[in-house]
């Protein structure tokens, strides 16, 4: 009977232990590691839109914004005191905006950023850039810039240069046109001359008329050499020549 008693007692106490040592393996380790799970798709900055071809860009956004900023800021554009009697077209971005005169510059407002500005004196159309800014005036002088490049602001005929050939002088005379068509050009040349005459061997006075013209294209110079003769004799001396009636005015 005892010996029955004694098994059952260690029998039970093996049980008690061996259930204690099942509950402890379900127990996580103090040192050990553990290696999460992404659960999260990486981010793209780079989205295409359900239902279109359309992708929009995260990065560019802000940009975007910003170059599209309706922010404006002051320019005046001037010709200083540069020749001219008649309005110049002012052209910003290629795009005309206004005109300038002698005196009375052009006020504009420009959205913010980097523009082109032009002053035209017909075909010919220097530019400059500027940055505008917000609230800040900006200024652009275009005389010296106009009386490099587009000395004349009207069709203009001039004498070059003149010098003695035989028994007259020759002129040489630039023909310019500005403008934007193509014009017929004329002008008349006179010069003054005194010389030895042959029968009396007196000094006499006289002068000589030549009327030159020439077909200039738009934008465009043409220079042309006159003969202008003296009448018969010797000696002769002669003043500059210089430009009669010229069309067109």
């Amino acid at each position: 009977m005892k010996m029955i008693v004694l098994l059952t007692l260690l029998i039970t106490i093996g049980c008690i232990l061996a259930t204690g040592c099942v509950a402890q393996t379900k127990k996580d380790p103090v040192n050990a590691s553990v290696t999460p799970t992404n659960t999260f798709a990486p981010f793209n900055n780079t989205s295409t839109i359900n239902g279109s071809n359309a992708t929009f860009n995260a990065t560019n956004a802000t940009n975007a914004t910003y170059s599209n900023s309706t922010l404006k800021g002051p320019l005046r554009v001037s010709i200083g005191s540069y020749q001219t009697d008649q309005a110049l077209p002012v052209l910003i971005d290629n795009q005309t905006a206004g005109v300038v005169t002698v005196g009375v510059p052009a006020d504009l407002m420009l959205s913010e950023g980097i523009h082109s500005v032009a002053v035209c004196v017909g075909v010919i159309c220097p530019a400059k850039d500027v940055n505008i800014v917000f609230a800040k005036r900006a200024y652009l002088d275009f005389e010296d810039i106009l009386r490099s490049k587009a000395e004349f602001s009207k069709p203009t005929i001039r004498i070059v240069k003149a010098y003695k050939t035989g028994n007259g002088v020759s002129v040489d005379v630039e023909f310019i046109n500005p403008t934007q068509k193509d014009i017929t050009m004329s002008a008349e040349l006179i010069c003054g001359y005194t010389y030895i005459d042959y029968r009396t061997n007196v000094r006499l006075g006289d002068s000589v008329r030549s009327k030159a013209s020439e077909w200039v294209e738009a934008g465009q110079r043409v220079t042309r050499t006159v003969e202008l003769y003296f009448a018969g004799g010797s000696s002769y001396s002669y003043d500059e020549p210089f430009l009669g009636e010229v069309t067109p005015k």
